[in-house]
């Protein structure tokens, strides 16, 4: 396992007090600076940790209509279907996936008009057989990974 219970606290820390110094996370955690910059090192160079800045609300850029739109490729066009989406700003994110299609892409938009212009760019590419789209109507769970450090941290202390 990629992350120890002292790992484990230190992600904790970098989530819920994203802006401190690494100075400060050693001196909550009691532990020697060179130790938590060489810890983060690792975690980065590991893939644990993948990025740093903030979050950003597409609501707050004037974005606020959320939907989740399955993309069904013709066979052999997965990755130019994939390169095309990534020139769509509104697609802020885009998995494969098995199941009922190909693609599964989190799309974000300014109301219905503007989904449906972005839904028509995507009929419209090279490759894309169909799409089906599924509005979100309200977050439930916030994207969140506390939870699950905690549980892999306490995983850690008990072995």
């Amino acid at each position: 396992m990629p992350v120890d219970a002292l790992d484990a606290k230190i992600l904790r820390l970098l989530l819920e007090q994203p802006r401190t110094s690494v100075r400060e996370y050693a001196r909550l955690l009691g532990v020697a600076r060179g130790t938590v910059q060489a810890r983060l090192d690792r975690l980065e160079r590991d893939g644990v940790i993948t990025a740093y800045g903030p979050r950003l609300s597409p609501a707050a850029l004037g974005h606020p209509l959320l939907a989740f739109v399955h993309i069904e490729v013709t066979q052999g066009h997965l990755e130019e279907v994939a390169d095309a989406l990534a020139e769509v700003p509104q697609i802020i994110e885009a998995f494969s996936t098995t199941g009922g299609g190909d693609l599964l892409t989190r799309v974000v938009a300014r109301d219905a008009a503007h989904l449906e212009d972005v839904i028509q760019r995507l009929i419209s590419l090279p490759g894309v057989v169909r799409t089906r789209t599924e509005m979100a109507l309200r977050e439930r769970v916030p994207h969140r990974m506390l939870p699950l450090v905690e549980d892999v941290g306490g995983a850690a202390r008990r072995r």
